[in-house]
């Protein structure tokens, strides 16, 4: 059988946060939400990361009523949004209970995946967010900050999926945030989480700082990996 892989589409989060510094108003992508939902990507990622922050900010919008507003318009689709652990989608770290309620009130409005990281790959930052996914009913993709150093080999980084899985973590995210990853790590990367946990999905998020990621990508696919991020032509 023909491996299949899946694709989530970013342009509505970290498309434009990468490129336009997440300035993209709603009404300038609405009219496309329709014809994105018609696609069949696995999700799209359309939330969190620097949105919250920037439409509050920058936008003179209510991300909430923004993320209501898409779900709306995207009835068909997996809705994604990109947590920062236990900030939450601030900048230092939140209370519990905090964590627990901005989840909760995520999922309640719409939200169906939500990405969980620690940009130091300290799984005690995910824990409460990733219950808290769970017990909402959504999907918890548990992620891996991809960095090199002597420290972040192979075996450190299949641990790490091993206690995402623990957690209950229903996919695994490698998030190449940098865009630093090359073909062969790609492939070698994916082939050792394959091998330690077959039955965990892997998403690959990369980006072309380097001009590789659409080789990346492929060697990738070859090793087995499940799901990709991909954003259409940021041409809006």
């Amino acid at each position: 059988m023909a491996q299949k892989v899946q694709f989530v589409e970013t342009v509505l989060r970290d498309a434009n946060q990468s490129l336009i510094a997440t300035r993209l108003p709603y009404d300038k992508f609405e009219p496309m939400l329709e014809t994105i939902d018609k696609v069949g990507y696995y999700a799209i990622e359309c939330w969190g990361g620097a949105t919250f922050d920037v439409c509050l900010r920058y936008l003179n919008e209510d991300p909430w009523e923004r993320l209501r507003k898409i779900r709306a318009k995207a009835p068909n689709t997996k809705l994604q949004m990109l947590l920062r652990g236990q900030n939450v989608l601030g900048y230092s770290h939140y209370p519990d209970d905090f964590v627990k309620l901005f989840v909760k009130k995520a999922v309640e409005n719409g939200i169906d995946i939500i990405r969980i990281f620690d940009a130091l790959n300290d799984v005690n930052n995910l824990k409460v967010a990733m219950e808290a996914t769970i017990n909402a009913g959504a999907i918890a993709s548990g992620t891996i900050s991809y960095t090199t150093s002597p420290v972040h080999t192979h075996k450190k980084y299949v641990e790490m999926v091993k206690e995402l899985k623990e957690m209950g973590a229903s996919t695994i995210c490698i998030k190449d945030m940098a865009g630093i990853m090359g073909p062969q790590e790609a492939y070698d990367l994916v082939s050792a989480i394959k091998d330690a946990t077959p039955d965990l999905p892997i998403d690959l998020h990369t980006h072309s700082t380097t001009g590789l990621a659409f080789m990346t990508y492929l060697k990738a696919v070859e090793a087995g990996v499940d799901i990709i991020d991909t954003a259409i032509s940021a041409g809006l």
